[in-house]
C-alpha cells in the first residue's frame, strides 16, 4: 500500500481554509501551504513499515520539514519548538499518510527530552542529525506495568552512590529492565530511556539517559504488531552500561522531563487526529458524489448530508481546541512560560484538544465507513486503513481517561 491509496483520494489534497483563522502567523501559514502541496507528490510502499518509516525519515529531513522537530541552535528552523507548527505539519501529514506522521512526529518526541535539557555536548550529537533525517529518535518510558502510570515502572539504573556528588565524570550507570510500546523500536539510532534511578523514590527518582542502540546489553529485536503497523518494540536492558555522559538532565528529574516532553506533543497528537477525520471527510464526499443509488447520488439523500454536516461540525469543533492549546503553548512561551496557575491551564485545554479530536475523529471516520456501505470494510480502501489507524489514538501520549481525569480535577478545584 501507498501513502495514496488507488480510488477517490488520489486528487485530494488537504484542506488550508484553516489558515485563516487568527491562531496563526504568517510562518504557519506559509509551511502549511509549502507541504500541502509537497505531500501529495510523495508516493512510498508502505507495506514494510519499518522501510517506510525509514524512507519517511529521509524524504522528511531532505525536504527540510524535520527541522521543525528541534530548535533554530541546532539546525531547526524556527528559534524553539513552535505547537501550532508540530500541530499543522502533523494534520497536513496524517491527511496524505499516517506512516509519515508518525516518522515525524517521532523524531520530535524521541529528541524533545535532549532539546528541552540536554547539555550542549548532547545537543551538537543528536539534534542536527535529527533535524537532518540522518538519525532516528525513540522515546523509551512505558512498560508492561507503567503506562498512565508512570511511577510504577521497573527499569532501574543503578550506580555507586558512594561517588555521587564528586563531580566524578567516569561515572557508569547500568540499566537493567524492559521498556515496551516503544515507537521506533529496532530502527532508532538512539533512545531516550527513563529509568528508576532511586526505586523508593515512585515519581521524584526516576532519571533520563540517551542510549544508543549498539550499546551493549540493549536488545530491540522483540517487534510488536498492531492492527495498524507501524514499527514498535519490546526494548530489554541486560547489565546495558552507559556513561555519566549519558544522563538527560538531572538526576532524578526524570518525570518531570517526560511530562514536559509529552505536553509540547500533546497538541499534535490532536493535530494527528484532525488529519485523519478531514481524510475521512473528503472520501466520504467524493463516494457520495459519485455513488448512484435508486437513481440519483448518495449525495442526494437528506440522510447523507445530515451526517456530512455532522463530520463537518465534529472536526471544526475539535480543530479550534487544538489550534487553541497549540496557541496558548506559543504565546506563554514568547512571554516567559507563565505562573503556575496558567501551567495548569494549558495543561487543561492541550487535554481538552487530545481527547477531543481523538474522539471525535473516531465517530467520523466510523460514519465515513458506514457512508462507502461494504466498500467501507474491505481492505485496502482508505476509510477502512484510517479505522484502524485512528483507534491507537485515543490511547497513547495520554488514554482519553486521563484526559478526562485532568480535566475533571481541574474544574473541581475551580
Amino acid at each position: 500500500m501507498s501513502a495514496l491509496e488507488p480510488g477517490s483520494g488520489d486528487a485530494l489534497r488537504a484542506p488550508n481554509d484553516h489558515l485563516n483563522l487568527p491562531f496563526f502567523d504568517d510562518v504557519h501559514r506559509a509551511l502549511a501551504q509549502d507541504l500541502v502541496a509537497w505531500a501529495p507528490a510523495q508516493a512510498v510502499d508502505e507495506r514494510d513499515d519499518r522501510a517506510a518509516c525509514r524512507e519517511w525519515v529521509r524524504r522528511l529531513g531532505d525536504a527540510g520539514w524535520l527541522r521543525y522537530c528541534v530548535p533554530a541552535t541546532h539546525g531547526g528552523t524556527l528559534p524553539a519548538l513552535d505547537s501550532r507548527a508540530l500541530v499543522l505539519l502533523r494534520e497536513t501529514l496524517a491527511f496524505h499518510s499516517p506512516l509519515a506522521d508518525f516518522a515525524f512526529a517521532m523524531q520530535g518526541l524521541g529528541s524533545g527530552a535532549i532539546t528541552l535539557a540536554g547539555t550542549p555536548a548532547q545537543q551538537a550529537a543528536y539534534l542536527p542529525a535529527v533535524a537532518r533525517g540522518e538519525k532516528i529518535a525513540a522515546f523509551a518510558l512505558s512498560e508492561t506495568d507503567a503506562g498512565s502510570d508512570v511511577a510504577a515502572m521497573k527499569t532501574i539504573a543503578n550506580y555507586d552512590r558512594s561517588t555521587m556528588g564528586s563531580g566524578q565524570k567516569s561515572l557508569n550507570f547500568t540499566l537493567e529492565g524492559t521498556k515496551t510500546w516503544i515507537s521506533n523500536g529496532g530502527i532508532a539510532d538512539f533512545y531516550c530511556v527513563f529509568a528508576k534511578t532511586e526505586p523508593a523514590a515512585g515519581s521524584r527518582g526516576i532519571t533520563a539517559f540517551i542510549v544508543d542502540a549498539a550499546t551493549p546489553g540493549l536488545d530491540t529485536s522483540l517487534h510488536i504488531h498492531v492492527m495498524a503497523p507501524h514499527p514498535l518494540a519490546t526494548l530489554t536492558f541486560d547489565a546495558c552500561a552507559v556513561p555519566a555522559t549519558a544522563q538527560l538532565g538531572a538526576l532524578n528529574g526524570g518525570f518531570k522531563l517526560a511530562m514536559q516532553t509529552l505536553d509540547i506533543f500533546r497538541a499534535s497528537v490532536a493535530g494527528a487526529a484532525l488529519g485523519f477525520a478531514r481524510r475521512a471527510l473528503a472520501e466520504a464526499v467524493a463516494h457520495a458524489r459519485q455513488r448512484k443509488m435508486f437513481g440519483q447520488t448518495l449525495a442526494d439523500f437528506q440522510l447523507t448530508q445530515a451526517k456530512i454536516g455532522e463530520m463537518a461540525a465534529l472536526i471544526d469543533a475539535a480543530a479550534l481546541l487544538t489550534y487553541r492549546a497549540a496557541w496558548m503553548r506559543d504565546e506563554a512561551l514568547q512571554r516567559g512560560g507563565g505562573n503556575a496557575a496558567e501551567v495548569r491551564q494549558r495543561s487543561v485545554c492541550a487535554a481538552m484538544a487530545k481527547m477531543t479530536a481523538t474522539e471525535n475523529a473516531q465517530r467520523v471516520i466510523d460514519m465515513a465507513l458506514q457512508l462507502h456501505g461494504g466498500l467501507g470494510v474491505k481492505v485496502g480502501t482508505k476509510v477502512e486503513s484510517l479505522y484502524r489507524d485512528i483507534r491507537s489514538l485515543r490511547i497513547y501520549e495520554g488514554a482519553t481517561e486521563v484526559q478526562q481525569l485532568i480535566i475533571g480535577k481541574a474544574v473541581l478545584q475551580g
